[in-house]
């Protein structure tokens, strides 16, 4: 059994890949699981091969540059695991997050998803808690993502940078949409009206703040295109939840 971790990589997080690596070369899975990582450069530099290890389970490739989705879509292309985790260049997996996800997806039928709390990684080293309140730990239904997201201004009760999902899952979904922007909660609102997930209350992920990172941007959430992008991901959400229930669009 595999999990495949897939990265996109855009030039200034080219520096953060290598904590990204030991953060996942120490991982401990479950017996009979192992891990490839899907790294995919969006452009053609060459730099992101040249920053990382010798690690035959690093598997690197460089692609027309379409943006974050376009890249992520061509890291699943190469993958061949059981499991999808999304983990970004600038991120870090915590001790035992992919362990505990395997775990939330193999362990329950029912579930295709998980996501897990977060710990946001602050420029001096130090972490604080997401700015948000998590759910309690266990079972989310379906629906209950898109519902939140509709009542809250397109905010999101549990962190799609977290993102664990069943591969059949994701490729069902047509993967990440082609957007410059939000398609990993994208991903997470799709799956999250066909199928249930799983909150994980432990802390999985170091989700760093920098500068140069896309959501540090002034005005992301108050652009015209943003609120686009948020119709557009909702639009498809309640359109596969409708078809997942048998009501017409």
């Amino acid at each position: 059994m595999k999990i495949s971790v897939i990265t996109p990589v855009h030039t200034p997080s080219i520096p953060y890949l290598a904590d990204a690596y030991e953060s996942l070369r120490s991982q401990e899975l479950p017996d009979g699981w192992t891990w490839e990582w899907l790294v995919q450069e969006d452009g053609r530099t060459g730099k992101v091969a040249t920053a990382l290890p010798a690690d035959p389970r690093i598997h690197v490739a460089t692609g027309k540059p379409g943006g974050p989705g376009v890249a992520r879509n061509m890291a699943m292309a190469r993958s061949d695991g059981d499991l999808l985790r999304v983990l970004d260049a600038d991120d870090q997996l915590t001790p035992g997050a992919l362990a505990r996800e395997i775990d939330a997806v193999t362990g329950r039928a029912d579930v295709g998803w998980t996501t897990s709390s977060v710990l946001d990684l602050l420029p001096d080293g130090s972490t604080i808690g997401w700015q948000h309140a998590d759910p309690p730990g266990g079972k989310l239904q379906r629906t209950d993502v898109l519902t939140y997201f509709q009542q809250h201004n397109y905010g999101l009760p549990v962190h799609p940078a977290t993102l664990c999902i069943r591969r059949e899952l994701a490729l069902a979904l047509g993967g990440w949409m082609a957007l410059p922007g939000g398609e990993d909660t994208g991903l997470l609102l799709a799956a999250s009206v066909v199928a249930d997930g799983f909150f994980i209350a432990e802390p999985g992920l170091l989700y760093r703040k920098h500068p140069d990172q896309i959501t540090a941007q002034a005005g992301w959430t108050a652009t015209e295109e943003w609120q686009l992008r948020m119709k557009l991901i909702e639009a498809r959400a309640v359109a596969l939840r409708d078809l997942a229930i048998g009501t017409p669009v």
